[in-house]
């Protein structure tokens, strides 16, 4: 799953890294190190051009926008619903009615630093939250989707993260993870004609988790309140065993 994840980048490097352009009349959203559900985040999607009369061009381009975290379907009866609705397991993406509409034409990505999982600590009671992103200093693009509700100036835009099953030394912290898209497979995701989601969505390359570190830190993480760049730091207090090379 995906519940927690880091993201500090600011709107006008992320448009230049998804090569988008920024929606207009939003204010930036500030570097979070604890996004939380029902959040405030940023996603990239592939907003639909008009013409002066409000009919469509034909014409497309990537956006930045903030959406919140939590899909809210067109259909729903009450906002609420998105509170459940964070996570989109990709085994059922084109099955459950929250979800299928959006797999088919309303696909997006979520720009993060990266991520957090909790797994059971091997010598205490209680779980261990571990940080995982690119070695490299570099970002993350989860897949996503993303809904609209509502009419007019009341419209909200939400997203949920599409999850997997882990790969690779990730399954050693938690059996899911996000869905994360290399470079090049981003234009494909984004392309609302693509209607072949499954193949769209398939597994994260293992040769592209390899360059992912997985590190331990702080319990701090677990208080939504809590925030800044500590929160990513490895916790020098916690020893690994032998047999579990891959959590570095």
């Amino acid at each position: 799953m995906c519940g927690r994840y880091a993201a500090s980048r600011r709107p006008e490097d992320l448009v230049v890294e998804f090569e988008a352009v920024a929606a207009e009349g939003q204010s930036p959203l500030p570097a979070d190190y604890n996004v939380a559900p029902t959040k405030d985040v940023y996603v990239v999607r592939h907003k639909k051009e008009r013409d002066a009369e409000g009919s469509p061009t034909g014409g497309g381009h990537r956006e930045l926008r903030a959406v919140r975290w939590g899909l809210v379907p067109s259909w729903a009866n009450d906002v609420s619903i998105g509170n459940r609705l964070l996570n989109a397991r990709v085994e059922s993406l084109t099955e459950k009615p929250a979800f299928r509409t959006a797999a088919a034409t309303r696909r997006c990505l979520i720009p993060a630093d990266g991520w957090y999982e909790w797994a059971p600590r091997r010598d205490s009671p209680g779980k261990q939250p571990y940080y995982v992103t690119p070695e490299d200093g570099s970002g993350l693009a989860f897949a996503g989707l993303w809904e609209v509700w509502g009419r007019g100036d009341d419209r909200l835009y939400t997203c949920t993260v599409v999850t997997a099953p882990a790969v690779g030394a990730l399954s050693e912290v938690h059996p899911r993870m996000p869905l994360v898209l290399p470079r090049d497979r981003w234009a494909e995701w984004l392309d609302p004609a693509r209607e072949d989601v499954a193949a769209l969505a398939a597994p994260t390359p293992p040769e592209y988790v390899e360059r992912l570190q997985i590190r331990p830190v702080g319990r701090a993480v677990g208080n939504v309140a809590n925030n800044g760049p500590q929160l990513t730091a490895r916790e020098e207090s916690v020893s690994e065993p032998a047999d579990q090379p891959a959590l570095f």
